[in-house]
C-alpha cells in the first residue's frame, strides 16, 4: 500500500498547487478587468470634461469650480489604475503599464502596446547622472 499512499499524497500535492495558481490567474484576471474599468472611466470623464470646456465656451460662462472638480475626479481615477497596477507588478515579474494596462517584459524600456516609457519613475528617482 505504500506506493498508492505515496500516488495519493502526489496527486493532493500537485491539486494543491493546481488550485494555489488557478487562484493567483483569477486574482490576476480580476486586476486586469478592475484596471480596464478604470481605464474606461478616465475616458469617460475626459470625455465630459471636453463637453464641459465646450459649453462653457459657448456660452462664455467656464466655471473653475467644475473643471477643478472633473480635474480631481480624474485625478483620483489615475490614482486608482496606479494602486492596480502597483498590484499587478507584485503579482508577476512583469512591469505593467501605468498607461494602458499591458504587460511588458521587465527589461523593456516602452510598453510594446502604447509606446509609454516604463522605467521613467526608476530615472527621475536617481536624479541626473554625473559627468
Amino acid at each position: 500500500m505504500g506506493l498508492f499512499e505515496d500516488v495519493v499524497i502526489n496527486a493532493k500535492s500537485a491539486a494543491d498547487v493546481v488550485g494555489k495558481k488557478a487562484e493567483k490567474f483569477i486574482d490576476v484576471s480580476k486586476l486586469r478587468i478592475n484596471a480596464a474599468d478604470v481605464n474606461n472611466e478616465i475616458s469617460k470623464q475626459f470625455e465630459a470634461l471636453g463637453r464641459v470646456v465646450y459649453d462653457a465656451k459657448k456660452t462664455d460662462n467656464l466655471s473653475d469650480e467644475l473643471l477643478d472638480e472633473s480635474v480631481k475626479t480624474i485625478d483620483e481615477l489615475y490614482e486608482q489604475l496606479d494602486a492596480i497596477n502597483n498590484q499587478l507588478s507584485a503579482s508577476s515579474s512583469k512591469i505593467i503599464c501605468k498607461k494602458c494596462g499591458a504587460e511588458n517584459i521587465s527589461d523593456a524600456a516602452y510598453c510594446s502596446k502604447c509606446g509609454n516609457k516604463l522605467h521613467e519613475e526608476e530615472e527621475q528617482q536617481e536624479g541626473p547622472k554625473e559627468e
